[in-house]
């Protein structure tokens, strides 16, 4: 009967076509999978009633225990929309129609300097130690002594005018490298600037070209000097960010 069976019957085709199947069921699930966050996608205020789904539809709600405590359940009712006021307008009525600022895009968030609304809640390390401090706090790490200790140098700005000096470096714990300069500002208040936004000159100085000098002011704040949640990650590295399109009114304008 096997014999009789095998004659008839490709097996290796019929196994292709069961990996075939494998593989498409495979695609559609991580599809949906994919779906569990930032779906169904905000909807244009002039057509409320299209659903921006799509196929497959979307997964059943799970919820995730998280590691350090509490829990997470994914997806939420209405997406976990952002619910914030923008400061934008249209250029054009009809959809499609690009945004402009209406306030101060450095402040607004919004363009290349928007940040997500992420949980206010410092990263943590799988001690349960913060994961992003400064060095007054992470005495166990310190710069390498062949490498420029940038502590003391002044910050200049893209017009060169000096907005404070660096006054503390803050270590990543999990990942054992610099992520912020810690500032003190001409007027005794302190900032973080991304050291990705820095560059440390020959003559002992930090250019940032992100920003003006006199726009340091404006860097969020954090809650506390010692510590940094996601949620202010995501604003200090929006505010440089925004500069480079927003710093100047100049930069808006076409290169050529």
């Amino acid at each position: 009967m096997g014999l009789e069976f095998t004659q008839y019957v490709d097996l290796a085709q019929v196994v292709l076509y069961m990996f075939w199947a494998f593989f498409a069921a495979l695609i559609l699930y991580l599809h949906r999978e994919s779906k569990r966050e930032g779906y169904p996608l905000l909807q244009e205020e002039n057509r409320p009633g299209l659903s921006i789904v799509g196929f497959p539809g979307m997964p059943a709600p799970k919820t995730y225990k998280l590691f350090h405590g509490g829990e997470v359940t994914v997806p939420t009712p209405d997406g976990r929309a952002d619910t914030r006021p923008l400061a934008l307008a249209r250029t054009a009525p009809w959809t499609g129609a690009p945004y402009v600022p209406t306030g101060d895009p450095m402040a607004d968030g919004v363009g290349p300097g928007s940040w997500a609304e992420r949980a206010d809640h410092p990263d943590l390390t799988v001690e349960g130690e913060d994961k992003i401090v400064p060095l007054r706090i992470a005495t166990e790490f310190h710069i390498e002594p062949n490498d420029p200790d940038p502590r003391g140098f002044p910050v200049l700005g893209a017009d060169d005018v000096q907005a404070g000096v660096i006054s503390d470096l803050w270590v990543d714990r999990a990942e054992f490298y610099f992520r912020y300069y810690e500032v003190k500002l001409n007027d005794g208040r302190s900032v973080l600037l991304p050291v990705t936004m820095a560059r440390i000159e020959g003559k002992k100085r930090v250019k940032v070209r992100a920003i003006l000098g006199s726009q340091f002011g404006g860097v969020p704040q954090l809650k506390s000097m010692d510590r940094i949640t996601f949620l202010e990650e995501d604003k200090v590295a929006a505010y440089y960010g925004g500069g480079y399109l927003y710093a100047t009114p100049s930069r808006q304008e076409p290169i050529v």
